[in-house]
């Protein structure tokens, strides 16, 4: 069975940088194929697509969406035509509606920075169907993990379920680092990093739902939530009880935590120890 992925996507510019993040992503994909099969399906909870109630795209062929303005001629040159798929399409829309979730769907909604980033590194032929999922930043941790419960099933079809965001995200310190790419981060990065991995390591769910109040500098790393809902989908797609493994660790312009984490359920522990 896949596991479920939670991914710091960093800046636009992480394909034409020279970060361990970027390096990491470009073997993550052939990591996961050797020790679980390649994906028929890739689904993409992204944290650059709000809506009010839940979106998935609907399309033939995913366009590339350039969500960002000021960055290298390079970036907007590139492309990640991934195929989209109705049937998985359908298949989400119809889990989460069985869940309470009134999904919708977009038939004209591309792939935006936050999915093709990550997938361009990891998946670089982009031959695999690509769904993206939109997220509900007024909703908060607790309803993103619940929607994250309602994919679950999906991992034990061959589909990959992604949530895109960023481990650390105070972009209002982001132009007093932009010119630096890797350098040892500030306590307010730090404290709050490694709360968040020792929580997610000691399986510490209550407290993870209420980072807010309970993580050092939580509100100074994340003003807004929307960029660490995805990681309560990649969570919540785990199935019950989820159990994280931390797959990488570094930092991109000082500020932004690039962690990635993949997520199996205790029971899947348990049948593998047996």
């Amino acid at each position: 069975m896949l596991p479920s992925l939670f991914v710091s996507h960093g800046a636009p510019t992480l394909p034409l940088e020279a970060a361990p993040a970027r390096h990491f992503l470009e073997g993550l994909g052939a990591s996961i194929e050797i020790k679980y099969g390649r994906p028929r399906a890739i689904v993409v909870a992204s944290a650059h697509w709000e809506t009010a109630t839940p979106m998935v795209n609907l399309v033939e062929t995913n366009p590339t969406i350039y969500d960002f303005h000021g960055f290298p001629a390079a970036l907007y040159e590139m492309k990640y035509p991934a195929p989209g798929s109705a049937a998985v399409a359908g298949r989400v829309k119809s889990l989460l509606d069985a869940a309470g979730f009134a999904c919708g769907t977009d038939t004209r909604r591309g792939l935006d920075h936050g999915a093709w980033v990550p997938l361009k590194l990891m998946y670089p032929s982009a031959d695999i169907p690509v769904i993206q999922l939109s997220i509900q930043s007024h909703q908060g941790p607790d309803y993103h993990f619940r929607l994250g419960q309602a994919l679950a099933p999906l991992r034990a079809e061959g589909v990959l379920v992604m949530g895109s965001g960023s481990f650390t995200h105070d972009l209002s310190e982001f132009r007093n680092y932009r010119n630096t790419l890797n350098a040892a981060e500030p306590e307010w990065v730090a404290g709050f990093a490694n709360w968040f991995s020792k929580a997610l390591d000691e399986g510490r769910l209550e407290d993870l739902l209420a980072y807010r109040s309970r993580a050092p500098y939580g509100v100074k790393n994340h003003p807004t939530d929307e960029h660490l809902l995805p990681i309560y989908v990649a969570m919540g797609a785990a199935g019950a009880e989820p159990v994280a493994h931390h797959l990488h660790e570094s930092v991109s312009h000082v500020i932004l935590r690039m962690d990635v984490w993949g997520f199996d359920s205790k029971a899947e522990e348990n049948s593998l120890a047996a």
